[in-house]
């Protein structure tokens, strides 16, 4: 096992890409505290809805993952404010006495548009959440981190953060911010045995990419074919959807590297470099 006597939190975790990093991890012999919001102020987001249920699924997830004689355990955390964020990382010492990795994947998208048209409301909900969730997660985990004179954090970002997207530009702009900041974190920790690196996705069809096919000519949350055909088929070299689990093995590298650092691994079936 990998990741023996580990312990990780993971932001995000009740869903999607989280949800397949934290069963990943616990399968490699982490525990882990899988962190997620049941409710958020504003509907702007993937579900468009603001009831998420994120905390409950994480509970589920955890009690399967303890069934299958695996160490787990759930926190309710929304990683825009501080002190839920403080008390995320205060509850994973609790239970396990340490915190050796933190993998932020919590993160929201809107349906967007152009530039010109985007809403105000749209912009910030997205930057909130993915670029001053990230700093405050990140910002929460480094005095524990330093305590133990050993740390790694591990940031979603995306290949929308390195190429830009198109009538996504406020997604684009968050997780550009993401890359930015990690980089310059992994810097000020790299003499304290504290690495920070990314993961970049691609297209992952999770209910973000689900909200975005929409967008072009399918159902409320459908994908839509075109969408599928014209990103998947035509943009994605490799022509396949990005997995969670092809995403957690990029994860369980990067949290086991001890001296790779100040990296943006992208996980997109070549669609970037």
């Amino acid at each position: 096992m990998r990741l023996k006597n580990k312990v990780v939190i993971v932001t995000g975790g009740g869903g999607g890409i989280g949800t397949g990093v934290a069963q990943a991890m616990a399968q490699e012999g982490a525990a882990v505290c899988i962190a997620d919001v049941e409710t958020l102020d504003s509907d702007l987001n993937q579900f468009q809805n603001k009831t998420l249920g994120g905390y409950t699924a994480a509970k589920n997830l955890s009690k399967q993952l303890v069934k299958e004689g695996l160490k787990a355990t759930a926190i309710e955390v929304d990683v825009t404010q501080w002190d839920m964020v403080t008390t995320m990382v205060e509850k994973a010492v609790e239970a396990y006495g340490r915190v050796d990795i933190l993998v932020n994947a919590a993160g929201v998208i809107t349906a967007g548009g152009e530039a010109a048209e985007l809403s105000i409301e749209d912009w910030d909900v997205v930057m909130t959440v993915n670029a001053k969730g990230t700093f405050l997660t990140n910002k929460a985990v480094i005095p524990q981190m330093r305590r133990q004179r050993k740390g790694k954090i591990i940031n979603f970002a995306s290949v929308a953060g390195k190429m830009g997207a198109q009538f996504l530009s406020h997604y684009a702009a968050s997780k550009g911010a993401v890359l930015a900041f990690s980089n310059t974190l992994a810097l000020e920790l790299a003499k304290e045995n504290i690495t920070v690196n990314c993961v970049c996705p691609g297209i992952v069809p999770t209910q973000m990419w689900k909200l975005v096919g929409s967008a072009f000519g399918g159902g409320p949350g459908e994908i839509a074919e075109e969408f599928r055909r014209n990103v998947v088929e035509m943009t994605v070299p490799m022509g396949i959807d990005i997995l969670p689990e092809d995403l957690a093995e990029a994860v369980i590298y990067l949290a086991t590297a001890d001296h790779v650092t100040r990296q943006s691994l992208n996980v997109d079936g070549g669609t970037s470099y």
